[in-house]
């Protein structure tokens, strides 16, 4: 146990210890009856409960937060019936009386139940009930004590005769039963607070509930005016000035008395303050965001003015508040435009001519220069049409013999892209207000970097497109460009869904017709085949005669890709059957789901992107247990699109190399 939780505990079981033994030993029970100093003591103890009960009530309106709400009725009642208890000392204003015995423990029970009760996390339906029965609740708890004095004063029963403290120990037990459970009740769900928003305050307030169930346990076996009863009237001082304590040691702390019991708000409470410090926050950020440098002074003052006013910040908080809303606004601004310097890396991945580029760069860069006017202009036969940015334009492509830098001219800023060290074009940014810092210059220097590598490799890109994508899957060709890395032999174990397809009868046809005919019958076929399955997102990975093998969810990561590699089988039969010739074989399918090696298998002199394990073994046995233009799916691809497949269920195939019979189905339909 952490040796400051041990203190603490240590602390608290103190005052029981000390009970116990004062029962326990009579004669160390020392008795001091003394009326004046009962009456300050009870009496400050109730001001300060009262003083905390108002302090809360306010946090409580001020956020409409049930549980503060549900706290200072707490206070508020240990502090009514505590000023009872105090005002009806005997032989000070009135004589003996019922009230002077039974007001503390009924006080301290009426608020035990509004300490358990703010220690659950109400639903939002049940809290707005509590902040909206504020004042009723508030109005029947002041007639509570009310009625409570008038019948002690007026002697109305059960109020007519002195009680002592012997006559109600039954009540008073019972009372103390019941109210240091709920006390502890209460502590204990303040704990599991505390454990997700550590706060001196809620340590103040677990502590203070803790020891008003030990004032309780204290009332119900104290001796009047001996040293265990005069116990609980110290144990509630101390737990109304230890929170009144931290809550001004807070204060000092802050400057302010705001967010003093914000760790005790209901999460609703806490989620609405997050939410409006957020947007407050966003205001700012966009108000310096339309300013830079000294201009941005003025609108930050103002706004920061308008955020402190709206949640009760000191001068300090608000200047703290300021800075950091300027340093927010700087950080957002930075992210965003370093985003689009990232963002122009990735469009570059995807092939494209130059042109479509640059209508792309432009797209994904318009947010992160706002207000600014971007635009790109290339050489064309050696001539730059820059528009309005013309001249400065053609000043940052004449330096660019000198330096590679940028030129400004009051709202234009121009930097030269180039590619391979030769001039390509211009980038130019036109800033309505004017003045560009230092950092947007290196930023736009950054920026034109990345977007001339951008040139070179969509250029670049095209040259290697031709070359690659005759040979291999589109999506293969796309990853090996963008990241040659993926070349390398070996690769990773992915969920894959593999589709195994091969004509059945190809043989008898191959011997009966010339190689010509086989050629044209294979090309007519995989002619449609194959576009089907890339249009579905497949991804084609070898021919083995009149086989086709093409894997889903891989390279490119598809959520649905056993529905993809379904639909790709059956539209594929439907195409194949479409331009069947008489004497023509038929395609026959097997589809599997499951894990596989997915990357690049052979030798570093040849190699081929495809899927090993037994999920692709699995694929071709379903496919030859299959008829003639039909689709057998193993049970984990039917497991994945039960909703939309319809399938017939064939039973456990007992099929070669497979120790255990497999479920397969026929697939008939998938819906759209």
């Amino acid at each position: 146990m952490p040796v400051r939780p041990a203190i603490w505990t240590l602390h608290l079981a103190l005052p029981v210890a000390g009970l116990w033994l004062l029962i326990a030993r009579s004669d160390l029970d020392g008795r001091w009856e003394n009326h004046t100093a009962h009456l300050w003591l009870v009496l400050i103890t109730a001001l300060i409960s009262l003083g905390l009960a108002v302090v809360i009530n306010a946090e409580a309106v001020r956020r409409s937060d049930a549980r503060l709400v549900l706290v200072s009725f707490a206070f508020a009642a240990s502090a009514g019936f505590l000023a009872l208890h105090a005002l009806a000392t005997p032989d000070v204003f009135v004589g003996r009386n019922t009230g002077f015995v039974l007001a503390t423990p009924a006080g301290l029970l009426i608020a035990s139940v509004f300490a358990a009760a703010s220690a659950v996390e109400l639903a939002d339906p049940m809290a707005a009930v509590v902040v909206r029965l504020r004042l009723p609740l508030r109005a029947a708890l002041l007639a509570g004590m009310g009625v409570w004095t008038a019948a002690t004063l007026a002697r109305i029963p059960p109020f007519d005769h002195p009680v002592t403290a012997p006559d109600a120990q039954g009540a008073v037990v019972v009372i103390m039963l019941t109210g240091a459970a709920l006390y502890l009740a209460a502590a204990l769900g303040y704990y599991r607070l505390y454990q997700r928003r550590p706060s001196v305050v809620l340590v103040s307030l677990i502590t203070a509930f803790v020891l008003l169930a030990e004032a309780l346990v204290a009332v119900a076996y104290g001796r009047s005016w001996q040293a265990s009863w005069w116990e609980w009237h110290v144990l509630m001082a101390l737990a109304f000035a230890f929170i009144a304590y931290s809550a001004g040691v807070q204060w000092r702390r802050e400057g302010s008395p705001t967010g003093l019991f914000a760790a005790i708000s209901m999460r609703q409470a806490v989620k609405r303050m997050q939410e409006d410090l957020g947007a407050a926050l966003e205001t700012m950020a966009e108000v310096i965001k339309e300013r830079d440098g000294e201009d941005a002074v003025e609108p930050v003052g103002r706004a920061s003015a308008r955020i402190a006013e709206r949640f009760d910040l000191t001068e300090r908080q608000a200047e703290v508040l300021a800075s950091a809303g300027q340093a927010l606004a700087h950080e957002r601004d930075l992210i965003r435009r370093q985003a689009a310097i990232v963002a122009v890396g990735q469009e570059a991945s995807v092939i494209r001519e130059a042109d479509d580029l640059l209508s792309r760069v432009i797209v994904v860069t318009r947010t992160a220069f706002g207000r600014d006017e971007l635009r790109i202009d290339l050489l064309r036969d050696g001539r730059l049409d820059a528009g309005s940015a013309q001249d400065v334009a053609e000043r940052a492509l004449a330096e660019l013999s000198d330096v590679e830098e940028s030129v400004a001219d009051g709202a234009l800023l121009a930097v030269p892209l180039t590619v391979k060290g030769k001039p390509s074009g211009v980038l130019s940014v036109h800033r309505p207000r004017g003045g560009f810092a230092e950092r947007d210059r290196a930023l736009l220097d950054s920026f034109a970097s990345q977007l001339s590598i951008a040139l070179e490799n969509a250029r670049l890109y095209r040259q290697l497109d031709t070359l690659f994508r005759g040979y291999m899957s589109p999506d293969v060709a796309t990853s090996l460009i963008a990241d040659p890395e993926q070349a390398a032999l070996g690769g990773a174990v992915a969920e894959v869904t593999v589709l195994m397809a091969d004509l059945r009868g190809f043989t008898p046809f191959s011997e009966r017709s010339s190689p010509h005919e086989v050629v044209a019958m294979l090309n007519s076929y995989f002619g449609i085949v194959v576009p089907i399955v890339l249009d579905e997102g497949g991804t084609v990975t070898q021919f083995v005669g009149d086989a086709l093998m093409a894997i889903f969810n891989a390279p490119v990561r598809q959520s649905d890709h056993a529905a993809r590699a379904a639909r790709a089988a059956l539209r594929a039969q439907e195409a194949a059957t479409a331009i069947a010739q008489e004497g023509w074989p038929r395609f026959r399918m097997g589809i599997n789901t499951g894990p596989a090696l997915v990357g690049n298998i052979g030798a570093q002199q040849l190699r081929n992107f495809t899927a090993i394990g037994d999920t692709t073994n699995l694929a071709a046995r379903l496919e030859g247990s299959a008829d003639a233009g039909g689709v057998v799916i193993s049970g984990t691809t039917y497991a994945q699109i039960r909703d939309v497949a319809t399938a017939e269920w064939i039973g456990e195939l007992v099929l070669k190399g497979k120790s255990e019979p497999v479920p397969a189905y026929r697939l008939i339909s998938l819906q759209e």
